[in-house]
């Protein structure tokens, strides 16, 4: 296996851990860091997906006091049926549009400069959902994942699905989304990382299934470091965003995404950097 492709995988792996769970688009940011590397065939597309599992594995050894209770008291509490309903439910509709209109937005929008401008747009939508949250008279209608009812799941799923457009951010969208529905910022982040298991292990399954001839036991290396460098390099950041959202708002990752787009347009305009489609 060539040692340069490794550290490729190693970069990439890297980028899905650190942007995975901010609301500043991880499928955005592999694009435009694939592009930079030259690392943007058919099979890294396929790679680019995987490896979002990784990032999972994160999620799961961070909740998993949450996620093994809940296992445990499904056959017998209301409450652990309540919740996996809930997870259930918001992960439906990602399934169906993504099965609909899947292959299409892949097609047409998976490029740096579509990128860019959904980066923008969803800056200034942070700042203004903020500003929002700011101003509320009244404290957050759901303070945990717990009190939210199946169509509060359904709502957060249905905005879910935006984030097939790249550059939106699936993260950002569960999250800033929540906080529009009512969810505090806590319960909204934490039903944001409990939707990612069911929906980017589906996701990293059917790609790896939908494009096994692509594949063979010779990218095992280059799987296996990309989900590395993901799993660990998303522990990381998850530990520090939980920390971070008890006493910060988003604007600042509004402000980075706004800023970022914007070096990636001006930069494709006037050729300094020569982005791949």
């Amino acid at each position: 296996m060539d040692i340069l492709l490794l550290v490729k995988a190693a970069i990439m792996g890297i980028v899905e851990g650190l942007t995975e769970f901010l609301p500043i688009s991880s499928t955005g940011h592999l694009i435009l860091a694939g592009a930079l590397l030259g690392f943007d065939d058919e099979k890294s597309k396929v790679f680019d997906i995987a490896i979002q599992t990784g990032a999972i594995f994160a999620v799961i050894i961070v909740y998993w006091q949450k996620i093994s209770a809940t296992v445990q008291a499904l056959p017998t509490q209301r409450q652990a049926q309540r919740f996996a309903l809930n997870v259930l439910i918001a992960f439906v509709p990602a399934v169906l549009m993504g099965l609909l209109f899947g292959k299409a937005i892949k097609a047409h929008l998976f490029t740096p400069v579509v990128v860019a401008s959904t980066f923008i747009l969803g800056g200034f939508v942070i700042l203004w959902a903020e500003r929002r949250h700011a101003r509320a008279a009244t404290a957050p209608r759901i303070l945990d994942v717990d009190a939210m009812t199946p169509l509060d799941a359904l709502k957060v799923g249905l905005v879910q699905c935006l984030a097939m457009v790249p550059g939106t951010s699936r993260s950002g969208a569960t999250i800033i989304g929540g906080m529009l529905l009512g969810l505090s910022r806590k319960a909204a982040t934490d039903f944001s990382f409990y939707l990612a298991i069911p929906t980017l292990i589906g996701a990293g399954v059917y790609s790896l299934y939908k494009e096994r001839a692509l594949l063979s036991l010779a990218d095992v290396p280059l799987f296996g470091v990309g989900l590395l460098a993901s799993f660990i390099s998303a522990w990381l950041c998850i530990r520090w965003l939980l920390g971070f959202i008890a006493s910060h708002s988003f604007n600042g990752f509004a402000y980075y995404r706004i800023a970022f787009g914007v070096v990636v347009l001006a930069t494709a305009w006037t050729g300094t950097v020569r982005w791949a489609a």
